[in-house]
């Protein structure tokens, strides 16, 4: 079948961690098999011999590396500007379906709404499967999306700007559903495809990385008002967000999360420059039309333990 027939993408991005990749592979392995699905791995700078074993046990795999690692973002972008198909499904590398047939069901609801740019999928966050798998949701319009695990249009993709990089890690979802709101463009969550994410997301505040996670999760919420708010309601927000961190975490003692807290703060009043420079502000009209909107769908409970 000839490059025309490939209709989906499937990209991940991964470092170091060729064990829950290569987990992930195989799970996927039917859908890597499709004559009509491409895979795309960025190895983003490993040291543990991702790059090689890729190429030895699947060799099908269409294989990029950075030499030195850049990040996320970086990555994201490498990927998404190499794919030629309709369709790019972006997955974590620990992360793997859980529903049957996700490809017809990506294609059919986009044929339905044309005007849809991304599809969200309902995502379990955990070691095990969830026990409990059916769902009484229902599909919906969304503000944003996550970026473990979602489909772009690519047609959608090539009307905005690509991710911005220098955030580095964290933000990059809400500043493409910005820019795509600004297009005229919908995200919507689709709960018929059901994600396994393998992540225990109560042990990440214990793990070494949990201040830079925190420093790069406030800075990017900062980041994207000052990029795309009105300006008279940026000052609010600022002031809020930072009282909360204040209020929860610098009053009771976590230092730090404190670090972290004065880290972003500094990293806002460098970026300023670029943040003014690279503005696309929504109107107040598009504000209070996006305000609406329900939020991102990130985590899915089994209905049983809700």
């Amino acid at each position: 079948m000839g490059k025309d027939k490939k209709k989906f993408t499937i990209i991940i991005t991964t470092k170091n961690r060729k064990e829950e990749l290569f987990f992930t592979l195989e799970k996927i392995k039917i859908l890597l098999d499709r004559e009509d699905v491409v895979c795309i791995v960025c190895d983003d700078g490993s040291t543990d011999g991702t790059f090689e074993e890729i190429k030895i046990n699947f060799p099908k795999i269409q294989l990029i590396q950075n030499p030195k690692s850049q990040g996320l973002i970086y990555s994201r972008n490498r990927l998404m500007n190499r794919v030629q198909t309709e369709f790019t499904i972006s997955i974590d590398d620990d992360l793997h379906f859980l529903s049957e047939t996700p490809l017809e069901k990506i294609s059919a609801f986009f044929e339905r709404h044309p005007q849809a740019g991304i599809l969200g999928f309902r995502i379990f966050w955990g070691l095990q499967e969830p026990h409990f798998q059916k769902t009484t949701e229902r599909p919906v319009q969304v503000k944003s999306f996550v970026g473990c695990a979602h489909v772009w249009r690519m047609k959608a993709w090539k009307e905005v700007p690509d991710y911005p990089s220098w955030f580095v890690f964290y933000g990059e979802e809400d500043f493409a559903a910005f820019q795509l709101f600004k297009k005229g463009w919908e995200i919507h969550y689709l709960p018929q495809i059901l994600v396994h994410h393998r992540v225990d997301v109560k042990a990440r505040k214990q793990q070494s990385d949990y201040q830079i996670r925190l420093r790069r999760s406030l800075r990017s919420g900062w980041y994207l008002y000052f990029l795309f708010y009105p300006f008279l309601t940026i000052p609010k927000k600022v002031l809020y967000t930072l009282w909360i961190q204040i209020k929860t975490k610098m009053a009771k003692g976590d230092w730090i999360a404190t670090m972290a807290i004065a880290q972003a703060v500094f990293d806002v009043i460098f970026n300023f420059p670029k943040l003014l420079k690279q503005s696309n502000r929504l109107t107040t009209k598009e504000y209070h039309a996006i305000l609406k909107l329900p939020p991102a769908k990130i985590y899915w409970k089994p209905e049983d333990e809700k």
